[in-house]
């Protein structure tokens, strides 16, 4: 029997299922740990205990497999951030992890992942980053966040943010955690995961296309890269959803609007860049092209951007 969700918010509706309280994240909360020891553990933690077990795990429960990855390896020396739909609840935490090797993947996580005590250790030690629940915060995560990539650390984000489990589409999603790439610099790739029928189950199967990178360009401002790197990752990530074969988890909506976001006050106007990235055929899982045409597409377009520094999708 197909299984049915019914959702009103694109952006906010969620059905990770958890129940857990959130507390707040302390204002001088130590992103960058210096402790020898606690460098250590980590280390152990995650690639000797959970790579291990999570790569065995995604590849038998959920048939997984990654296209693409070889274009990564150019840049291993290079910090850089990867985007990618949040389609599965504990997958989504390890998927990140097989894409990114040998390199650790830094993956941002709700201040929900660590509110549970020793949990939250765990959580850390295997690459969470926590975002920050309060302004003065932010500026310690923002701070992390280019410690990281200038170090040459992978920066992983769910720009959609809630977890939707085997949603087939791309969910819309803002451009503010494309700030940081933006600021820095950084190249920019991303996956998607789409799923693929089963020859002795219902439950799909699950193939990971890694397509990427996209630059910041010269002579455009902080907000114009970060509308620009958003555009090219949503559109890349909506052309690869294309390839989904099972609708394991259908999603109904059951309103006609919804809200852009939950602000009080009237937002800007956003004029949407077009970015049509060309993919290679499926059989021949290649690298995303066209960069210099969104850029073209891009510098055409009037942008108007409310800043929403304070909160970061992840």
């Amino acid at each position: 029997m197909e299984k049915v969700r019914y959702y009103k918010d694109e952006l906010n509706d969620d059905f990770a299922g958890n129940d857990i309280k959130t507390k707040k994240l302390p204002e001088d909360h130590k992103y960058i740990k210096k402790n020898p020891f606690w460098k250590v553990a980590s280390f152990i933690l995650y690639y000797i205990v959970a790579l291990p077990i999570v790569t065995v795990y995604n590849k038998i429960v959920h048939g997984e497999r990654i296209k693409n990855k070889r274009i990564l390896k150019k840049y291993r020396k290079n910090g850089y951030y990867i985007y990618g739909n949040h389609t599965m609840a504990a997958a989504d935490a390890f998927t990140p992890g097989r894409v990114a090797f040998p390199k650790k993947a830094n993956i941002i996580v709700s201040p929900d992942a660590v509110s549970i005590p020793v949990v939250s250790s765990l959580v850390e030690m295997l690459g969470g980053i926590p975002i920050a629940t309060s302004l003065h915060g932010m500026k310690g995560f923002t701070e992390a966040l280019k410690n990281y990539s200038d170090r040459g650390k992978v920066v992983m984000i769910y720009p959609e943010a809630h977890i939707w489990p085997y949603y087939t589409g791309i969910r819309p999603f803002k451009d503010v955690s494309f700030k940081y790439p933006a600021k820095d610099g950084r190249p920019v790739f991303c996956f998607t995961r789409v799923f693929e029928k089963r020859r002795f189950s219902r439950r799909p199967k699950v193939a990971v296309y890694v397509d990427g990178p996209f630059f910041p360009q010269d002579g455009f401002s902080v907000k114009q890269n970060q509308k620009y790197l958003r555009e090219c990752v949503y559109e890349t990530m909506k052309k690869r959803a294309e390839l989904n074969e099972v609708e394991y988890v259908k999603y109904v909506k059951v309103a006609e609007t919804y809200a852009v976001n939950n602000a009080e006050e009237p937002q800007t106007k956003v004029i949407k860049p077009e970015c049509k990235p060309e993919l290679t055929p499926r059989e021949n899982v290649g690298t995303v092209v066209g960069n210099e045409s969104c850029a073209e597409v891009f510098a055409d377009s009037a942008v108007s951007v409310v800043d929403d520094s304070a909160r970061v999708l992840a």
